[in-house]
């Protein structure tokens, strides 16, 4: 039986959909600010993808572009004045940062309010209490496709590839408050292959191509693939070797069209939610 395919493209479109509908009866629009340092290809890519969901979502989008000879000063006195903003709800200072700048410094500047992204501490330990205001974006989409398409974690054995702050980890919390048994696996893991492959649902993270093999899914498994990497054609990829895991997971995740397009859409909704705290 061929695995389901979770859609997470269309899944984004309906979630814009319902956050332009909900951001159209405020009494003003959402406003995101990106900054973006340095000319990185792929953040730029990632910059332009996110004015078009404002545009999309009928929010206030700004874009900073500052060059790579920015100093910390500078790009510290930027998030202050957006920090003072009232049409400005959240801040997302595209990473990573130039050599030179102090990126723990950076995300520490930025009102927690604004924090759409889910990086500052604070933000970080309510999602650890259990209390999160903002859902970490990726995490958040995943949690959401899981949801869509009737995945409850509760009692499911959860197997987590990777401890990054940004999804590893925050994954692993999301998992663990909707009840899941969670293992985190990392580079000095030394049975990963065998504790994937006990996994109910199984999510990689870690940015390895090829990193996932058949024998390291269980049969019925539900396969999230969060990483996004060129392999040796130059065509984009996940961990997963996809033509293996689908043959024996019940849900999978395509690469790409799976998860990247809903962390987008999971970065509108914090947005709209901080444009509502804002706004009392």
């Amino acid at each position: 039986m061929a695995a389901t395919i979770i859609d997470g493209k269309a899944l984004a479109t309906q979630v814009k959909a319902q956050v332009r509908e909900e951001a159209a009866g405020l009494p003003r629009k959402p406003g995101l600010a990106v900054i973006l340092v340095g000319d990185n290809p792929a953040s730029r890519v990632y910059v332009t993808s996110k004015r078009k969901d404002c545009e999309e979502c009928g929010f206030l989008s700004e874009e900073f572009a500052l060059p790579a000879t920015t100093t910390q000063k500078e790009l510290l006195s930027l998030i202050d004045g957006l920090n003072h903003r009232d049409d400005i709800d959240g801040i997302l200072c595209q990473l990573p940062l130039p050599q030179g700048l102090n990126e723990r410094e950076v995300l520490l500047a930025i009102d927690p309010a604004k924090d759409v992204d889910c990086f500052h501490p604070y933000n970080v330990g309510l999602l650890t209490i259990g209390e999160p205001r903002f859902q970490p974006c990726t995490p958040g989409g995943v949690m959401e496709m899981l949801k869509t398409y009737g995945i409850s974690p509760a009692g499911k054995r959860c197997v987590v590839l990777g401890r990054s702050n940004i999804v590893g980890k925050p994954m692993a919390l999301l998992l663990l408050h909707a009840h899941g048994t969670v293992t985190v696996c990392h580079s000095k893991t030394p049975n990963m292959a065998e504790l994937a492959a006990e996994a109910d649902i199984l999510v990689s993270a870690v940015g390895k191509t090829g990193l996932v093999t058949g024998d390291m899914v269980k049969e019925g498994a539900v396969v999230i693939d969060v990483a996004m990497n060129r392999n040796a054609a130059g065509k984009l990829c996940g961990d997963v070797c996809y033509a293996e895991a689908a043959e024996k997971a019940s849900f999978i995740t395509p690469v790409p069209g799976g998860v990247g397009p809903m962390t987008r859409a999971m970065l509108m909704r914090n947005t709209l939610t901080a444009a509502r705290m804002h706004l009392g």
